[in-house]
């Protein structure tokens, strides 16, 4: 997890999560968010309305466990309730990530699951399948409480209508399940 990362260095990986994201066209406009568990236990956070493509350290927020702003100039982004959820359901997740990739996004429009179990790398990283969770409407209560039973026997998941969840000790993990998600929906 992230206990040994310093903040800034922290910010820096977040900040690079967020380009890599952009520049893969895996989130538009101000698509996307990403949070991390820091040392002490806060919550870093991409702030809500920025495009992750232009996110800089100083724009980044700290949260507590609950969400709220301790510091930073921006506001959370609304789909914060499903980070929070995912922190609450595993205590082993350090990093959230979410994300619109093309190919894995129009299997969550179509209402398919991503079921790859073929692939090696996808059954050893993701178990071969990424379920479809049911639709609620994006930053609702809702939207969390639909990932409950998803949360334990899963690392990541897709939202129907709305991309990719993926989870995981840190924020390079989290993001390389999307990767995966990505690429096994594009080869299916």
């Amino acid at each position: 997890m992230n206990a040994q990362v310093t903040l800034p260095e922290l910010q820096r990986r977040m900040v690079a999560i967020g380009r890599f994201l952009h520049g893969r066209a895996w989130v538009a406009g101000c698509e996307g968010n990403a949070t991390a568990l820091t040392a002490d236990g806060r919550l870093l956070a991409t702030p809500g309305g920025a495009s992750l493509g232009d996110v800089r350290e100083g724009d980044l927020l700290l949260l507590d466990r609950f969400g709220r702003k301790v510091q930073g100039a921006g506001e959370p982004f609304a789909e914060l309730p499903m980070h929070l959820a995912v922190y609450r359901g595993r205590a082993d997740v350090g990093a959230v990530v979410h994300a619109h990739p093309p190919v894995a996004s129009a299997f969550a429009a179509a209402g398919l699951p991503v079921e790859a179990r073929f692939l090696a790398e996808f059954v050893v990283e993701l178990g071969g399948v990424v379920p479809l969770v049911p639709f609620a409407l994006p930053g609702s209560e809702a939207s969390a409480q639909g990932l409950a039973d998803f949360l334990e026997p899963f690392d990541a998941v897709l939202l129907t209508g709305n991309g990719v969840l993926a989870w995981g000790p840190d924020l390079s993990t989290a993001t390389r399940r999307i990767e995966h998600v990505e690429a096994a929906a594009a080869l299916l």
